[in-house]
């Protein structure tokens, strides 16, 4: 354990910020999961919705870091040409 104080508070925010990062990764990867049950079952309304939730949080994760640009290109091209395939 730390014993410096701002090692401490550095220790609290490490934590917190970790804690936001899975959140925001595992969103992106029910979100995925959830669109492709939507494409399966036939549900062309809840697919749509769903892929714009997966571009969504995505690139949210893009944008901090948390995945690279390729895979979440590749995620959200995969995705989109299901969905228009549904058609």
């Amino acid at each position: 354990m730390a014993n410096i104080k701002s090692s401490k508070k550095a220790i609290k925010v490490i934590a917190k910020k970790t804690a936001n990062n899975h959140e925001l990764k595992a969103r992106v990867k029910n979100c995925i999961k959830n669109c492709d049950k939507a494409i399966e079952a036939g549900d062309k309304e809840t697919a749509q919705k769903l892929l714009a939730d997966v571009q969504r949080y995505s690139d949210r994760a893009f944008a901090k870091g948390l995945m690279k640009r390729n895979t979440v290109d590749r995620e959200k091209s995969r995705l989109a040409n299901k969905v228009k395939e549904m058609a």
